[in-house]
């Protein structure tokens, strides 16, 4: 009985860390559920600061969380070629993205609560990359041919799968975002690092996330 009390107060205590403040509550219901965040841009020095910040985890079950995942889909259709978008881009810091699937029939977007890289291959892919957050700004960059990932849906289920090729590297970027990570800078980190080199980008033009 004693084990039980324990586990349900773990239960809350990890429930409650997840729980949205009322900043990032007022900025998810301001507006209409099938409308558009404003994606933040690093040009805005507050917007900047939010971007840079890192992401904690987001309560699944908490319906703040649909409404983010649905207007997280808007904001990301709303613009021109883009193919991903993480949570800190419509400025709440959580871990939320949507992906483009383009390893998938009819490259569907879907959504991802909680993503977690568990593994990542040696092998890189060297290609293209843009950012809905930066403007005016592409580069090349490195990143893993293969990944495992871990993340759960809207029902609090978890799921794992292996991704590859571009699709891969959509996720390394939004989740790159998650932890204030943003290509302007990771450009500057990998300057004296050498990889091997594969193409796998399947789609090199318009990328941007």
């Amino acid at each position: 009985m004693r084990n039980i009390y324990f586990l349900c107060i773990l239960f809350m205590g990890f429930m409650n860390a997840q729980e949205l403040n009322s900043r990032e509550t007022a900025i998810i219901n301001d507006g209409d559920i099938n409308s558009a965040l404003s994606i933040y841009q690093t040009t805005d020095d507050h917007q900047h600061q939010t971007l840079l910040n890192l992401s904690t985890e987001i309560n699944p079950l908490d319906p703040n969380t649909a409404t983010l995942v649905k207007r997280m889909k808007e904001s990301l259709l709303s613009t021109n070629g883009g193919v991903g978008i993480a949570a800190p881009q419509v400025g709440i810091n959580r871990k939320v993205i949507w992906v483009q699937r383009f390893d998938k029939e009819g490259n569907p977007l879907e959504y991802f609560i909680n993503p977690v890289i568990i593994w990542r291959s040696e092998l890189q892919n060297l290609g293209p990359e843009g950012d809905l957050s930066i403007p005016d700004f592409r580069d090349q960059f490195y990143r893993s041919k293969v990944i495992q990932l871990e993340y759960t849906d809207l029902k609090g289920e978890k799921h794992s799968e292996m991704v590859e090729g571009f699709t891969a590297v959509i996720f390394q970027h939004e989740i790159d975002h998650l932890f204030g990570i943003l290509i302007s800078d990771k450009k500057e980190k990998e300057k004296n690092d050498s990889y091997k080199q594969v193409d796998a980008y399947k789609k090199s033009d318009s990328t941007t996330r």
